[in-house]
């Protein structure tokens, strides 16, 4: 991953048009006058929270949390390729529940 800052913005994008209502994008400006960039994604599914936070220095911190009624009952910090990983899985639960999420996911895949 060369350009962290590019991967997290398109990333957020692609997520908030995939899972509509399931995905939280947090957006801050960079600096006094900066642009708006991407602090944080949360994705909640199937009782699962994952969480990517990005730090100044484009430094990610990934987060999955155990959710139940709102309440996150506990959370694990993981490296970002396990995140990835259960994210992937998320994912593919999702869209076997939902044909809009699996069809936005092969645009994603294959476009």
């Amino acid at each position: 991953m060369t350009d962290v800052g590019t991967f997290v913005e398109s990333l957020a994008t692609k997520l908030e048009e995939m899972l509509p209502g399931l995905v939280k994008v947090d957006r801050g400006r960079q600096g006094f006058r900066g642009p708006k960039i991407v602090r944080r994604i949360a994705i909640d599914v199937d009782g699962a929270r994952l969480q990517l936070d990005r730090r100044d220095g484009d430094v990610l911190d990934c987060k999955c949390a155990r959710v139940s009624g709102g309440i996150v009952l506990k959370t694990d910090e993981i490296g970002f390729d396990d995140w990835l990983d259960q994210l992937g899985r998320a994912l593919a639960a999702e869209a076997d529940r939902s044909q809009r999420t699996r069809q936005a996911l092969e645009r994603l895949l294959l476009g």
